[in-house]
Formats: structure tokens, sequence, C-alpha cells
């Protein structure tokens, strides 16, 4: 389990990079297009698209083969992919096929990204005991933000360290690098773990389905409806009120890019310290009542936030921030356990996959894109607040006919 936990440190840093260095790679990749930044967002935003299929993928080899062949198959793929990535030509080497061999990487690892977090989410709550689900569950989500933290920091330091010149010229290169060899080391850590004690259950049962997608939809569509919706929220809160805002305050002129970018790291590792504590408060008063009130933080202040980040001083700005990172690291943790908790063991995996990687492809992936084009179409400073706003809106609704899950309090265990 710890390690499961913490290969999800790797799997983010891995996965976010990409978009705290989206202004450098726009130079690197995209420097003849007017509209480079977009580009490379849109570069995000298609990875984005590949993660319900690897997620479907991968999920069916570990509802039907085991949680640790998925993990370890996912890890292999995302190494090679970071590893290919910091080995690129540029544009000013190579051409526009440069950009075009970066967009295919990042859909490899959008591919095997969609297997990964829901392989470690099931892994760690099938083995936690009851009373911990929630707080246990949540260390995927708060390695997660461990891995976005280094990420930030890791590129806020290349960025400050280096000119413009060696940063275009080989700079950028570093920060994969050390993703490459980070994902290795975990690759081989994984290959000592053990399978999930609910996996083997099943196979001494007899009860693993033979195709985990059709068996759920067949039998948990409710669960499928409701790990949407919570992932939409936590998708959006997550990839608009925290990865976004570095792009969002350099392009608003608020901060130059070093100083974004050191503002997000220290939001971040707010989000480190947020997480545990909302997975724990989750397991002492229920997930349905963590995930409304944060739903309702969703709702009512975003808005306002941006509009600090915007035009405020840079300690308003921070705080803003924070609070931003503090609500979509809290729906994160807490979703996690909750999505998960919809369905029983057989066919988890499948069914977080359709379910909730579908709507982080869609509110995770998309919303960076969608933000940046309607901030420069409007110029409407609270306009990516906004999006966070009606998600939330959206999503009450489903969240006040949630049936508790957590034990003991469930209508029916989960297993």
């Amino acid at each position: 389990m710890v390690i499961a936990a913490l290969s999800t440190v790797v799997e983010w840093y891995d996965f976010t990079l990409y978009l705290y260095l989206v202004t450098v790679l726009s130079r690197v990749f995209f420097a003849s297009s007017e509209v480079s930044v977009l580009s490379t967002l849109a570069g995000f935003a298609v990875a984005y698209l590949m993660r319900p299929i690897g997620a479907i993928v991968f999920g069916h080899i570990g509802d039907r083969y085991g949680r640790r062949r998925t993990m370890l198959a996912s890890m292999s793929i995302m190494t090679a992919a970071m590893l290919a990535t910091a080995l690129l030509p540029t544009e000013a080497q190579i051409g526009s096929i440069a950009g075009a061999l970066l967009l295919l990487l990042r859909c490899i690892m959008g591919f095997s990204v969609g297997g990964e977090y829901t392989g470690v989410v099931a892994y760690l709550l099938e083995g936690a005991p009851d009373n911990r689900r929630g707080l246990i569950t949540s260390l995927a989500a708060a390695a997660s933000e461990v891995g976005a933290l280094l990420a930030a920091g890791v590129s806020a330091l290349t960025v400050s360290m280096l000119s413009n010149a060696a940063l275009i010229d080989w700079g950028w290169r570093v920060p994969f690098l050390l993703g490459a060899v980070l994902a290795g080391g975990v690759l081989i850590a994984r290959a000592r773990m053990q399978e999930s004690p609910e996996f083997d259950r099943q196979r001494e049962r007899g009860s693993v389905p033979l195709r985990p997608l059709q068996y759920a939809l067949r039998h948990h569509r409710r669960g499928i409806a409701y790990g949407f919706a919570i992932s939409a929220l936590g998708s959006i809160t997550y990839y608009v009120g925290i990865t976004y805002v570095p792009v969002y305050l350099t392009s608003v002129g608020a901060l130059g890019e070093a100083d974004a970018l050191w503002l997000a790291t220290l939001a971040a590792a707010v989000v480190v310290l947020v997480t545990p504590v909302m997975g724990a408060l989750a397991d002492r008063v229920g997930r349905k009542p963590v995930m409304l009130g944060l739903a309702l933080a969703s709702a009512v202040l975003p808005m306002t936030l941006f509009t600090l980040l915007a035009g405020a001083s840079l300690s308003l700005a921070f705080g803003g921030a924070v609070i931003l990172a503090a609500v979509g690291g809290g729906v994160s943790a807490v979703g996690a356990v909750t999505a998960a908790e919809q369905f029983p063991g057989e066919g988890r995996l499948s069914g977080l996959a359709f379910g909730a990687t579908t709507a982080t492809a869609v509110f995770g992936g998309l919303a960076p894109y969608v933000a940046h084009l309607l901030l420069k179409s409007t110029d409407w400073a609270p306009v990516p607040g906004a999006m966070i706003a009606i998600v939330a809106l959206c999503v009450l609704p489903l969240l006040f006919r949630m049936p508790e899950t957590l034990p003991g309090r469930a209508a029916s265990p989960v297993r």
C-alpha cells in the first residue's frame, strides 16, 4: 500500500509537469504558431481524451487479472513515454513534426494514466480497514498533490535558474528526464507488490467477472452516474482551480512566469496538508455531508477568487490561490473514496473507468483549454471561476440524492 501511494507521486509529477511548463513548451514546439499557448494546451486536452480509453483497457485487466498486473503495465508505458518526451527534437530542429510527436507522446501518457489512478485508488480502498477507508484512499489524492507540488517546484526552479536561451535549448528536458528516472524506480518497486486482498477473495469465491465493463454497465449504472458527477467536480476544481492558475496569472499580466510557478508551488503545498484532513473527516462524519459542503464552496467562491488573482496584490493573490487549491484538494480527497465505494469489488475498476475517468477527460483535460479560450475571447477575469461554479451547481442535485457509503451507515456494505 505504501508503494502504491508513493507511486502516485511519480504518476502525477509526470502528468502535470506538462501543464506547469505550458508556456515554455509553447516556445519550444509551437514557436511559429500565433496561438502557441493554446496549441500546447490543446495537447493536454487531447491527451486527456485518451484517459477513458486507457482506463477501460487497464480496468478490464485489473478486474479480470488483478490490480497488481494493471499497475505494472501502466507504469511501464508511462516510463517509456516520459523518457521519449525528454529526448524529443524541437521545432527548431525538425519543424512542425516536433509538435506532432509531442502530442502523440502526451496521448500515450494519457492512455497509461487512465489506468494508473483508478488502479491505485481501488488498491488502497481494498486494503484499508473499514474505519480508515477515507483517510487511506485520500492518500492517493494526497500523493498526487505531492507529485503536482514536485512538478510545480521543479518547473519553477528550472525557469528561475536558467536563461531563456538555455531553457529553450536544453533546460526544458531536465524535468522530464527526472520524471523518467523516478518512474523507472517505481516500476522496479512495484514488482514486489502483493495482490489486492479483495481480488484474492474474488478468485477464491469464483466471482471474478468475465466481462467487467459489461458487468458494471448492467448492475451499477447508478454508481457510474454518481462517479461521473463526483469526478466532474473534482476535475474542474483541480485543473482549473489549481493547475491552470500559473497560466492564468501570466496571461492576465498579474505575475511573471517564475513568480506564478512559485505561487502555484506554495498553493500545492497547502493542498497536500488539506487532503488527508478531509479524508479523515469523511471517515468521521460521512462522505455525503463533506462532498455537499465542498460542492457548495465550489459554487460560491471561485468567481471572487479568480478576480482576486487577476487584479489584487501578491498577498491577496496568494490567498485566493490557496483557497482555490484547498477546495480542489478536498474534493479530490473525498471524491476518491466516495466514487470507488459506489461499486462492489467486482467490476470496480471498469465502473470507475466508464464513469469517473470519462468525466475527467471532459472536465479535466478540456477545461484549461476552454478556460483560456474564453478568457482570451471575453477578457473577463472571473470566467474560469464561473466554469467551476456552473459545474458545481449541476452536480449538487445528484450529490443530494447520493447514498451514504461510509461503512456502518451505508444501506449495504461495499466490499
